[in-house]
């Protein structure tokens, strides 16, 4: 087993996940990705990459990973999911809209402004995420 499937049978497991052959690739797959990317693109590299992985699977895969907190789900581009493989804990994502580039925010403010916010309405927070989308650097450079 190489230290790319540890890692991600590690993660896997504890998200209470079997550590199948699918879900491994497309962790793995996800994990090469210097940013995020569709359940499309990570099909497109799984089959260059030789692997007979359906479409329909990574984007079960993808649902199911994202629905217990093993990658990031983003809502950045019209008609599309994009996906990452994230740093652990609670963080915040701004994303480059033209590049597609994600950097990670851990400290996270958001807590006190949401708790009073949500008091003043009556409502009781039970968690939140904060995607931020924008140009990078780079981008506005360019």
């Amino acid at each position: 087993m190489t230290d790319a499937q540890s890692t991600s049978g590690n993660r896997l497991a504890q998200a209470g996940l079997r550590a199948t052959r699918q879900r491994l690739l497309v962790l793995e797959t996800l994990a090469a990705e210097p940013h995020d990317a569709t359940a499309q693109e990570i099909y497109s590299r799984l089959r260059q990459g030789g692997d007979a992985v359906g479409l329909a699977t990574v984007y079960r895969t993808l649902s199911l990973l994202s629905e217990h907190g093993v990658i990031d789900e983003f809502a950045h581009r019209p008609g599309e999911t994009c996906y990452r493989l994230c740093g652990e804990g609670h963080h915040h994502h701004l994303i480059c809209a033209r590049c597609h580039g994600v950097a990670e925010l851990e400290d996270c403010e958001v807590d006190e402004w949401l708790g009073k916010a949500a008091r003043e309405h009556g409502f009781t927070p039970t968690g939140h995420t904060l995607e931020v989308t924008g140009l990078c650097a780079a981008c506005q450079a360019a």
